[in-house]
């Protein structure tokens, strides 16, 4: 079975070393990178199967990069769960509208971000 490749964005070193920790436990490749600069790099150089991203990032937010993998033919098929401490319906509409797959609040259970990821890779493959 492939290893499928995530990339955590998260700006919260203590966040980004659980999710990393919680996912690589699961089997999945893991990487994180903690701006929205780093990570439109890492998307575009090395494209990952999935994006875990946070909405408040230091540079470009998580709706802006949300929007330029999305938009780009390249990139435009990889799934973005957004996790994020915004619960406001406002938030959660825009990071829908900028084409997130799916929009985890935080705090956030571990067994809902697994699902979710499972479930979004799963189709994914079909």
């Amino acid at each position: 079975m492939k290893r499928n490749r995530i990339l955590i964005v998260e700006d919260e070193e203590s966040l980004l070393k659980l999710e990393s920790i919680l996912l690589s436990s699961k089997g999945y490749k893991v990487v994180g990178v903690a701006d929205g600069v780093a990570a439109i790099e890492e998307i575009f150089s090395n494209i990952p199967d999935l994006v875990i991203l946070d909405v408040m990032l230091p540079g470009i937010d998580g709706f802006e990069v949300c929007r330029r993998i999305k938009e780009d033919p390249a990139t435009s098929k990889i799934p973005v769960i957004m996790l994020t401490a915004r619960k406001n319906t406002q938030d959660m509409d825009r990071g829908l509208q900028s084409g997130a797959d799916a929009y985890i609040t935080k705090p956030f259970k571990s067994a809902q971000l697994i699902g979710t990821i499972e479930r979004i890779l799963s189709n994914a493959v079909g």
